[in-house]
């Protein structure tokens, strides 16, 4: 391979999103940070361009685009915005036609041939984990021959879409640079006034749910940082770039039990002393790892409980248990903890009565928050073959593919039923006794995540209050 050259330029975009996504809390992109630093550790000049929090529209980014003038122009893509993000690939084209355009994310790694035969301003397409493939492209810069030999990528030879074989996943995590987050306005990613960076831990899930592609964009085989390597990040993020709170950004923060009790051990003996909140599955926490994580400032968990009804569990392939999913949900109420839970209603085989179990175990153990989620067949899912082999239509507007839009017809549960059922779910879920919960939680017990959730209820209150007059 041959030596990088200080003189090539590397473009990253994170496309505009529609003007009414931007009240939504918005976190750096990881993804796009990370591959900055492996580029810029091998002497390439990079530029983040970071639309959402700037405030850039399609034209800004123009502008941005011509003044850098970029070889390569990287661009991310998630199913919501795949429409600004092919827009960004035609404006990169159009100030920059010397240069090539790559498009990588969820939605390109299965959307890859759909993609490149509709979109000319698309000259590659980057599958799965990204940072090794796109070093590698970087490094054949300017030509950009031989794409054949680069493992993990699309593209189009003359009249035909060549896919090479899938790149084998990294297997050092720790091997990889902190994310650059030098090249983004890192102050201005807040929630509610706190500065909340995101850290990623580990990649790989060993669980094939049906209605998720993640075991598909990292594998199926779990990797994870060392706990030094992740305490030494902690610190970092803190010291360095004036964190107030932590995301972690894994799938299943506590697969390996060790590790994470090795983390919270390490958190409180080096007194990292930072609010984090995480995601992780039921069956993998025990009254002692919640205790733990609780010690270690962990303030929130997040559940995937998906459903209260056994059929549906088996039917998205949880391999979880109602009663495992109200255990969990009471031991990290039981630890001090805010306690969400991600739930999914109208699931092909979903009836009345399944939808009110899981209502009912919801109003049973009073979780903290709940995403309630309409199903949402992404492109990379069983659920997405499944909705297909049954015939059911499907939008192929993927704005609205966000788990709040009912995107497919169910005949069993028409689309109008269920978001009543969403609506009035929350109506019902988000109280004044709600509010009086979360502030108590939050101002007497100090839980960062309640103080938030006792604000976003009472607007949420007065927005109906509004909406009634």
């Amino acid at each position: 391979m041959k030596k990088a050259s200080t003189a090539t330029k590397i473009a990253l975009v994170n496309s505009p999103l529609i003007e009414a996504d931007y009240n939504h809390p918005l976190f750096p992109p990881l993804g796009l940070a990370y591959l900055a630093a492996v580029l810029e550790q091998n002497n390439f000049e990079v530029k983040i361009i970071d639309c959402p929090v700037c405030r850039m529209d399609h034209k800004k980014l123009a502008a941005e685009l011509a003044a850098f003038k970029p070889d390569l122009v990287g661009i991310a893509s998630m199913t919501p915005t795949i429409p600004s993000a092919v827009k960004s690939a035609q404006v990169a084209k159009e100030v920059c036609p010397d240069a090539k355009v790559i498009m990588g994310g969820p939605h390109a790694t299965f959307a890859d041939k759909q993609i490149l035969s509709d979109e000319q301003a698309v000259d590659i397409v980057v599958r799965g984990e990204g940072e090794e493939t796109l070093l590698e492209l970087a490094q054949r810069s300017p030509k950009l021959d031989k794409l054949q030999e680069v493992k993990g990528v699309t593209f189009r030879s003359k009249d035909q879409i060549v896919q090479t074989p899938n790149r084998p996943f990294i297997q050092n995590l720790d091997a990889l640079p902190r994310p650059a987050y030098k090249k983004l306005p890192i102050d201005m990613y807040r929630i509610h006034g706190k500065k909340f960076l995101p850290i990623m831990t580990s990649r790989g899930c060993p669980f094939q749910c049906a209605f998720c592609s993640a075991s598909r964009i990292f594998g199926a085989g779990y990797r994870s940082r060392s706990p030094e390597n992740v305490l030494a990040e902690l610190e970092w993020l803190r010291d360095e770039h004036g964190a107030e709170g932590v995301s972690f950004h894994d799938d299943t923060l506590t697969f390996d039990k060790k590790r994470i009790m090795d983390i919270c051990n390490g958190i409180i003996k080096r007194k990292i002393d930072l609010p984090w909140g995480c995601s992780t599955r039921v069956d993998l926490v025990t009254k002692e790892i919640l205790s733990k994580m609780a010690q270690a400032n962990c303030n929130e968990v997040c559940f995937g409980v998906e459903s209260g009804s056994q059929k549906i569990l088996n039917a998205v392939h949880k391999r979880v248990s109602p009663e495992q999913n109200e255990n969990a949900i009471k031991w990290a109420k039981d630890a001090g903890m805010f306690v969400s839970v991600s739930v999914i209603i109208g699931y092909p085989g979903e009836t009345k009565e399944t939808v009110k179990e899981t209502l009912d175990l919801i109003h049973r153990v009073e979780p903290d928050d709940v995403w309630l989620c309409l199903p949402t067949p992404y492109p990379g899912t069983e659920l997405r073959a499944l909705v297909e082999n049954l015939g059911w239509k499907m939008s192929d507007d993927w704005t609205q593919y966000n788990t709040m839009n009912a995107v497919f017809e169910n005949p069993d549960l028409p689309a109008e039923e269920l978001i009543k059922m969403r609506q009035a779910f929350y109506n019902k879920f988000y109280s004044p006794k709600y509010v009086i919960r979360q502030f108590v939680k939050g101002n007497l017990k100090g839980n960062l995540y309640s103080k938030i959730m006792a604000r976003t209820a009472v607007n949420y209150l007065l927005w109906r209050a509004r909406a009634s007059l």
